[in-house]
């Protein structure tokens, strides 16, 4: 036995590790760690999945980074110049950058990673609306002309949220606007080893020997030095939580992601293990409508759910912790954020109102269509999230159905515009990290440009030209003054409903050292 634990409990922790892993004595040079979920969708681009965004970082390097007080820094940059009153960037590369097939880090290759992202992320999409051109004079530099200043353009080119900016071959970029690219190359402090890929139990990734990590600066979030100290990063998908629970327990893993609040009492008794928040901003409850179609594109039936909803206990259902892990009154914006305010709030009751929002729903038009809603079946926290919404809609006075589908499944139906009873959905529950409802500027669930917008295609011209002063305000004190307004529209427009926010905490061996602040990255750790 190992600190207690039992031999079943042991040979169910090897069970969920993948053979190859356990050849040999690699202790001292592999870090073991283990993923909320298997890693399915490997372009850093398109879709929001918290584990594509954990393995895009790994693998690839942005221009500029953010640290953990929020400050924008150079990364892959040099520096950068602003001339032309705030019309003209000038970006520099460091020199010696190279890519994880040998090829050297171009100008050209960053232009064709820039037009890519910007078509899709939000913050590029704002960006490439202010934007003349994107030119690569030289190898080394990278020009943007706008045709109306842009204040926030290296924040946005450093945002660590979804779909960052990272950098990738111009060979893979280019021509891949709209489909996802076939190869993970990067420049980024670790390589990924795609034919050790075995779906459903491990993802392996190598130290890329060729990294040029800046050589100034203190490593704080994605900023600063990316300094790799492990050969070798396994990621092992082991589902089931005892077997979590055993290969941390005995050594066998080094780090468990995101560990249910079940194991907690387990883990914090054992003191060869860790149990800390990293990743403070946490994640974020959302209940996302269909707005084209009834019974939610009507602004009066999406305004009668708030009376009703019960924060506190949409986190309960999701998180299962104590109540230091949850907290309610959560806006638009993430509770951290300066962006955060009271204001629009009375909209959403403590404690909540259920025979406020029956008498609501009771003066629209609804009459008792059936309205599907999505629950991912296997993600626990959006399952019971979804099974907690149902109850609540239906206790409001809805004809609720719960249609449970595999988070595999997920995007195809979401992209289905049509109505529940037509094959598509009129509402679903899941969440998103912290950081990306930081800001107007990258928070996607409150675009507001119909189908040009994420799923829900929500329209408000209201919220949009917000959002477009946003960005153009002067200073923070500005910023302030407009995020308040556009929480009090999102209120009267209910593009989603915040549900409230968790922060989950991460379990690891305590001989592991420089764990940053953030979600999981994988440079500065060491062990012992």
């Amino acid at each position: 036995m190992t600190r207690g634990l039992t031999r079943r409990a042991v040979v169910a922790a090897a069970a969920g590790l993948a053979a190859p892993a356990l050849a040999g004595d690699t202790r001292t040079s592999t870090l073991r760690f283990v993923p909320q979920r298997d890693l399915t969708w490997f372009d850093p681009t398109f879709w929001p999945f918290l584990e594509t965004r954990n393995h895009a970082m790994m693998i690839y390097d942005t221009l500029f980074g953010t640290d953990a007080a929020g400050g924008v820094q150079p990364q892959m940059a040099d520096g950068h110049v602003v001339e032309d009153g705030g019309r003209t960037w000038r970006i520099r590369l460091r020199e010696g950058l190279l890519f994880h097939d040998g090829a050297p880090v171009l100008a050209r290759d960053c232009v064709a990673s820039i037009l890519r992202w910007g078509a899709h992320n939000m913050m590029g999409q704002a960006l490439m609306a202010a934007t003349a051109e994107v030119l690569a004079p030289d190898d080394r530099t990278i020009v943007f002309r706008l045709e109306r200043r842009f204040p926030m353009l290296a924040a946005a080119l450093g945002a660590p949220g979804m779909a960052s900016c990272v950098i990738m071959p111009a060979r893979i970029a280019e021509g891949a606007e709209f489909h996802a690219i076939g190869e993970s190359i990067g420049s980024g402090p670790f390589r990924f080893l795609a034919k050790e890929r075995q779906a459903g139990r491990m993802l392996a990734y190598a130290r890329h020997d060729g990294y040029v990590p800046r050589g100034s600066g203190v490593p704080s979030f994605t900023a600063g030095p990316k300094l790799a100290h492990f050969d070798r990063v396994e990621w092992h998908v082991m589902p089931d939580a005892g077997a979590a629970l055993g290969a941390l327990q005995s050594g066998m893993v080094d780090w468990w992601e995101g560990p249910p609040a079940s194991a907690y009492p387990a883990i914090a008794g054992d003191r060869g293990l860790a149990l800390r928040v990293h990743e403070h901003t946490g994640f974020i409850g959302t209940m996302r409508m269909n707005h084209l179609t009834f019974p939610f594109n009507d602004p009066e039936i999406r305004r009668a759910v708030l009376p009703a909803v019960d924060q506190d206990g949409f986190m309960l259902a999701a998180n299962g912790g104590g109540a230091a892990y949850r907290r309610a009154a959560v806006g638009f914006f993430t509770p951290q954020s300066p962006m955060a305010s009271a204001a629009g709030m009375a909209a959403l009751p403590m404690p909540p109102d259920v025979a406020r929002a029956r008498a609501a729903l009771a003066a629209t038009r609804y009459r008792g269509e059936t309205v599907v809603v999505l629950g991912i079946a296997d993600m626990p926290a959006p399952r019971a999230m979804a099974a907690l919404g149902v109850e609540m809609m239906r206790r409001v006075g809805f004809t609720a159905e719960l249609v449970e589908v595999p988070v595999a499944g997920l995007v195809p139906r979401l992209l289905r515009q049509q109505a529940g009873g037509a094959g598509g959905w009129n509402a679903v529950f899941g969440y998103w990290s912290g950081l990306d409802q930081w800001h107007p500027g990258m928070h996607r669930y409150l675009s507001a440009d119909g189908t040009a917008s994420e799923v829900g295609w929500p329209t408000s011209q209201a919220l949009e030209a917000m959002r477009r002063t946003w960005l153009a305000a002067p200073d923070l004190a500005a910023q302030r003054s407009v995020a308040a307004d556009i929480q009090v529209q999102a209120f009267a427009d209910v593009p989603y409903v915040p549900l409230g926010q968790w922060v989950r905490p991460t379990a690891y061996a305590a001989g592991l050292t420089g764990m940053l602040d953030g979600y999981p990255l994988f440079w500065n750790l060491r062990r012992g």
